[in-house]
């Protein structure tokens, strides 16, 4: 194609409107290519907004898990303090990784890529093989002395850091069904199903999720997503009303009161909390809920014991909080110094908006139950570690942040 330029202009059809796989003349580029393995890239202040963010939400997150769990502790475990110090320490631990890992070069996760994602499918494929440890009827956890360790979540970063490293190298193949699509489905399927096994619908959901809007993210045709799309929906619901637990959970999704004897009693405690918090909460500590009356008040449903305590005007916050944790990744994506850094932060950025949203969607009654933490804030060790982990690349990917050129020249690729 002739034209003004120098340099012959190759725009991909199919790629996303963010432009990732656009590829402009050399004096308008979206971002420099990804950098030669012995290349230099500055490095910067982290994102301090961001940082700020993460830290809000940790610090927060301790005082409801000891507002929500004092009762409970001291009634079955004969220690008010017992959650409160282990989340504590989970934090703790975390804030180590998230440093090690914002000082850390992200490129250089690459040489990790492998190992990473091969520890996660050993562990995950080791619970299925009968050395998991069961909580609540589902064996999702293995048993590493007095903690328990869940692999799904390893393997949510796993994926992630594997989707980065794999579509950063396709560059334009990504248009292609054999080399674009179908592996990076097919590795997110098996460990979709290592999930299922588990009784974990909720992060098999997850990872197809995070695949799939970083493959749209890539520039991967919008025909495959949806056709693929169409194949999984009537799936899902097969798995929900060919399984007794799960559509006793939908049936009381449905109509929790009919059912709050039985499988729909969860969810009617929480929308009990809802309601009792009204406008500005019963006040911090004061719910009544927590009192042995809502299971999983410090864990999955924790979001219930935030709008009692701290009502509308709380959840509300909470809710500003996370978007601006999802905006200063979704901005550290677009600045990234190349495109391993673009789907680093992107993967990092999704996973925590859809965690968030299906927590506080189940506690709220309007998505069915799953076992799903609230990033940050709920307790659990796995989860802390694990998202202060990926927080930690959110920063190191930060560091090597570049100004994007005006608006690509303009240009916004058209999507097929």
């Amino acid at each position: 194609m002739n034209g003004s330029f120098d340099t012959p202009i190759v725009l991909s059809l199919d790629a996303s409107p963010l432009g990732v796989n656009a590829r402009l003349p050399a004096d308008g580029p979206y971002r420099a290519p990804d950098p030669a393995p012995r290349e230099t890239v500055p490095r910067g202040p982290v994102d301090v907004t961001l940082l700020a963010t993460i830290i809000g939400l940790v610090v927060f997150g301790v005082v409801m898990v000891y507002s929500a769990s004092a009762v409970f502790a001291r009634d079955r475990l004969g220690d008010a303090q017992y959650f409160l110090v282990r989340q504590s320490a989970y934090a703790v631990v975390g804030f180590v990784a998230l440093t090690g890992l914002a000082l850390f070069d992200y490129r250089k996760l690459r040489r990790l890529t492998y190992p990473l994602f091969g520890a996660a499918s050993v562990l995950m494929a080791a619970v299925i093989a009968g050395f998991g440890h069961s909580v609540n009827g589902a064996t999702r956890w293995l048993k590493l002395g007095p903690v328990n360790f869940q692999p799904s979540e390893l393997a949510k970063l796993a994926l992630i850091v594997w989707l980065a490293h794999s579509l950063s190298k396709k560059n334009e193949k990504i248009r292609t069904f054999k080399i674009g699509f179908l592996p990076h489905l097919i590795i997110t399927a098996l460990l979709s199903v290592l999930c299922l096994l588990q009784r974990d619908m909720g992060s098999a959901a997850v990872l197809l999720f995070v695949c799939f809007s970083l493959l749209f993210v890539a520039g991967t045709r919008t025909g495959y997503l949806l056709g693929t799309t169409v194949f999984i929906v009537p799936l899902g619901w097969w798995l929900i009303q060919g399984t007794g637990y799960r559509l006793a959970r939908w049936n009381a999704f449905r109509a929790p009161f009919e059912h709050f004897r039985g499988a729909g009693y969860q969810l009617a405690e929480s929308l009990m909390s809802f309601g009792a918090g009204g406008l500005t909460g019963v006040g911090l500590g004061d719910s009544r809920q927590k009192l042995l009356f809502l299971p999983e008040a410090h864990t999955d449903f924790i979001g219930a014991i935030i709008g009692e305590e701290l009502g509308f005007v709380g959840i509300t916050l909470l809710i500003a909080t996370y978007g601006l944790l999802i905006w200063r990744g979704v901005r550290t994506a677009l600045h990234a110094a190349d495109d391993h850094g673009t789907y680093l932060a992107f993967g990092v950025s999704i996973l925590f908006a859809v965690q968030a949203l299906i927590n506080l969607g189940v506690a709220m009654g309007e998505l069915p139950t799953k076992g799903l933490t609230l990033p940050f804030v709920s307790f659990g060790g796995s989860s802390m570690v694990i998202d202060l982990a990926a927080a930690g690349i959110l920063l190191s990917v930060s560091r090597s942040a570049v100004e994007p050129r005006a608006q690509q020249n303009s240009r916004t690729p058209e999507r097929a």
